[in-house]
C-alpha cells in the first residue's frame, strides 16, 4: 500500500511536466486588424512547438462574429485557404522546437464600419485534447469620419500593439515615399538602446519579439532618414 501511495504521488508530481512537455504555444498576443473600408490586411501568427515531437494540427473551427462583408483567409506561405469552404485543407506540421513564422491571416475589411472578434481552433490530428487557439480582433473604420494622427508625409504608422505586450508587439505601416529610409528604434526607460528595426518598403507589418525584454517601460522612436519624427511609450509585461 505504501509503495502504491508513493507511485501515485510521483504521478501527481510529474503530471504538470507531462502537460508542459506537450505544449504548443501561440506567441502572438491576439491578432488585431484595424483599417479603412475596403482595405485588406495580412498579419503574421507566430506559433512554437516547445516539445520534442513532430506535431500536426488541423483547423477544427472558426468561431466569432465576422460581418457579412468581411472575409478571412488563412495563408501558409503563399497558399491561402477560405476556412468556411476549405476547412479540411488547412494543416500545420511543426517539427520539434520549431518556431512557425509563415502562418498569416488575410482579412478583408468589407464595406461597413464595424468591429468584432473571432477564434481559430486547431486540434492535434493524433490527440483531440491537444488544442491551441488563435484569437483575433478587427475594427473597420470609415475614412470620411476618421482623423489619422499618424499619417506623415512619407509614411503611415500605427501605434504599437498590443500595448502592454507580453510576447510579441507589432507595428502596421505603409511607406509612401519609397526613397526614404525608415526605422524604429527601441530604448530603455533611461535611454539605453535596445534594438533597431529597418522598415521594409515591401512589407506593411513589423513584428517584434519582446519576450526577452525585462518587464517595464520602453520608448520607441520613428526615424526617417535618421531624423527623429515621433517617440512613444511601449510597456512590456510578463
Amino acid at each position: 500500500m505504501k509503495r502504491l501511495l508513493i507511485f501515485f504521488t510521483w504521478l501527481w508530481l510529474l503530471a504538470p511536466l507531462v502537460v508542459r512537455a506537450q505544449q504548443v504555444r501561440v506567441l502572438s498576443d491576439g491578432v488585431e486588424f484595424r483599417g479603412d473600408l475596403g482595405s485588406v490586411q495580412r498579419k503574421t501568427v507566430f506559433i512554437q512547438n516547445e516539445t520534442s515531437q513532430t506535431k500536426t494540427y488541423l483547423l477544427k473551427s472558426l468561431r466569432g462574429n465576422i460581418g457579412s462583408s468581411q472575409k478571412v483567409k488563412i495563408c501558409i506561405g503563399e497558399q491561402c485557404f477560405d476556412p468556411k469552404k476549405e476547412l479540411a485543407k488547412i494543416k500545420l506540421t511543426l517539427a520539434p522546437g520549431e518556431l512557425l513564422t509563415d502562418l498569416y491571416l488575410n482579412f478583408e475589411m468589407g464595406i461597413a464600419a464595424t468591429r468584432g472578434s473571432f477564434d481559430l481552433s486547431f486540434v492535434n490530428e493524433n490527440n483531440l485534447r491537444d488544442v491551441f487557439v488563435v484569437e483575433a480582433r478587427y475594427e473597420v473604420e470609415d475614412p470620411s469620419i476618421k482623423v489619422d494622427k499618424f499619417d506623415y508625409d512619407d509614411i503611415v504608422l500605427s501605434d504599437v500593439y498590443p500595448n502592454p505586450s507580453v510576447r510579441t508587439a507589432q507595428f502596421d505601416y505603409t511607406i509612401k515615399n519609397q526613397s526614404v529610409k525608415a526605422r524604429i528604434s527601441i530604448n530603455s526607460f533611461i535611454g539605453n538602446p535596445v534594438a533597431n528595426y529597418e522598415l521594409d518598403p515591401g512589407r506593411n507589418t513589423l513584428p517584434i519579439n519582446v519576450s526577452d525584454l525585462n518587464p517595464g517601460i520602453y520608448f520607441y522612436t520613428l526615424f526617417l532618414d535618421n531624423k527623429n519624427i515621433v517617440t512613444k511609450k511601449l510597456v512590456v509585461k510578463k
